[in-house]
């Protein structure tokens, strides 16, 4: 291990070792890999596109969708490129600080994706339980100060991890068996006492992911017991209706997190390293990929303005479906 001198422990870079136990299949992991990041980079693109130029889609439900887009290029770009580096060019190295600056971004935006499906559960709440007040309620000053909280909590909970890493001494090596600097890959590598690390890291998952899911059981609580008050059938397929891309989300986003978080504690040594880790790369990859194709075949305004910009047509009742 490259270290900077004989009292600091310190590696002056860690190699990320990929998929330990796959390594002669990375190159066809490789190619699901590209092809879902590119497919997330070019929808949400997209997405952003369409929310800033059409005038349409200036509402509160679409500039939180708006948020989700933006939280899941920042959280894919920071652990995609480097990964498929290391699996087509064989590119490992990667720097102390540029290690520490990585898992900064992956775990606040993992974080500010999870508080996104939040505010999102309480805009469809506020939708379909007080309707007449949605434009007074969700106003934008009120939609951009609960965004910057949201990732504001990100950032302040995330910080922690950098100076609870950096104060380690490493002393195992600096071969990290992933594809990105995760905050536990990287602690178990030291000779030092990672408790607090732990602790802290269980504490965050349940301050962020704990605290949204329950925000976000309340809000859909709520809404089965508005929709189903409802006296007319339409009407309540109608309401339920404008959740339905939403939910998807939160199963995309949240399933692949709660295997790994269970499959870590309980699966014990019956679960292989080289599951949890493409797990870990799923978690990062499937929301943004699913995200914007699930929102625009659900999203009749998201289909309508997609419909008239392939056909050229400036108006806006044109092809209305």
């Amino acid at each position: 291990m490259t270290v900077q001198n004989n009292t600091d422990l310190t590696p002056t870079f860690f190699v990320l070792n990929g998929i330990p136990g796959l390594e002669d299949m990375h190159v066809w992991i490789s190619f699901p890999f590209c092809s879902m990041y590119t497919v997330a980079m070019v929808g949400n693109c997209g997405l952003l596109y369409l929310i800033f130029f059409e005038d349409s889609l200036h509402r509160p439900m679409y500039y939180f969708l708006a948020m989700l887009s933006l939280t899941d290029l920042v959280m894919c770009s920071s652990t995609i490129p480097k990964a498929l580096c290391i699996f087509w060019f064989h590119l490992k190295k990667i720097g102390f600080d540029d290690c520490l600056v990585q898992m900064f971004f992956t775990h606040t935006f993992t974080g500010m994706e999870s508080g996104v499906l939040m505010l999102m559960a309480l805009d469809r709440y506020v939708a379909i339980c007080y309707p007449l007040r949605y434009s007074t309620i969700l106003t934008n000053p009120i939609i951009a100060k609960v965004g910057f909280a949201t990732f504001l909590r990100g950032v302040l909970l995330i910080i922690p991890f950098m100076f609870l890493t950096k104060r380690l001494p490493y002393c195992r090596g600096n071969i990290i068996n992933h594809t990105y600097c995760d905050h536990m890959s990287v602690a178990k590598l030291s000779c030092g006492n990672v408790k607090v690390n732990a602790i802290y890291g269980l504490m965050v998952a349940l301050l962020i992911g704990g605290f949204d899911i329950l925000c976000i059981t309340v809000s859909y609580t709520m809404i089965l017991r508005a929709v189903v008050s409802l006296s007319s059938a339409d009407a309540r397929q109608k309401a339920f209706s404008t959740c339905t891309a939403h939910i998807c989300a939160i199963v995309f986003s949240y399933s692949p997190a709660f295997f790994s978080f269970f499959s870590h504690r309980f699966g014990g040594h019956t679960i292989p390293p080289s599951c949890h880790i493409i797990v870990a790369n799923i978690y990062l990859l499937l929301p943004p990929t699913m995200n914007p194709v699930v929102y625009g075949v659900k999203t009749k305004q998201i289909r309508d303005c997609v419909i008239r910009i392939l056909s050229g047509s400036k108006d806006p009742k044109t092809h209305s479906i």
